[in-house]
């Protein structure tokens, strides 16, 4: 199944939930090339932002990714509460919800280094090429590294005055 992350994040964003997209489709957005299976992102832990997320996300059938079937999980508010990053499968595809990231930490702490991305009808904030990059070292795996010679070659172009 090819993921829909538009979907998600339609749902996401039309519903009001407070998140900041990270990982490959955050360096997709910015233009990168990479293929990514996955949508990350931080989502601030206030109750009423816990509440929507549950909302929008229990009819695509969140489950723990990599659990064995069968396995007791209820996704549901007290869940999301007492925990903190989930690595989820969903009807539309991979997806970690994450409370705090390595290297980056909460919602709050990654809102000044965002930008506001504007794609067709949705609207929602996306970590900046530079942030993305001190994110990526933080992570630290090799895809991870493999990653950020191509964000920081993205980056220099950018600088580069004759860049449109």
């Amino acid at each position: 199944m090819a993921p829909e992350f538009e979907k998600i994040l339609a749902a996401l964003s039309q519903s009001g939930v407070q998140f900041i997209v990270v990982g490959g489709v955050a360096g997709n957005l910015h233009g990168s090339a990479r293929i990514t299976y996955d949508l990350d992102v931080v989502y601030a832990r206030t109750r009423e932002n816990i509440s929507c997320v549950v909302k929008v996300l229990k009819p695509f059938a969140p489950y723990l990714r990599g659990a064995p079937p069968g396995l007791p999980f209820v996704f549901d508010e007290r869940t999301v509460r007492n925990g903190l990053n989930f690595t989820l499968t969903t009807d539309l595809g991979d997806f970690d919800l994450l409370g705090e990231i390595a290297g980056g930490g909460s919602y709050n702490d990654l809102l000044p280094s965002t930008i506001s991305v504007h794609e067709g009808t949705l609207r929602f904030r996306c970590v900046t090429l530079e942030r993305l990059i001190q994110l990526k070292r933080a992570a630290g795996r090799p895809k991870d590294f493999e990653a950020i010679a191509e964000l920081q070659a993205i980056l220099e172009e950018r600088r580069d005055p004759g860049f449109q």
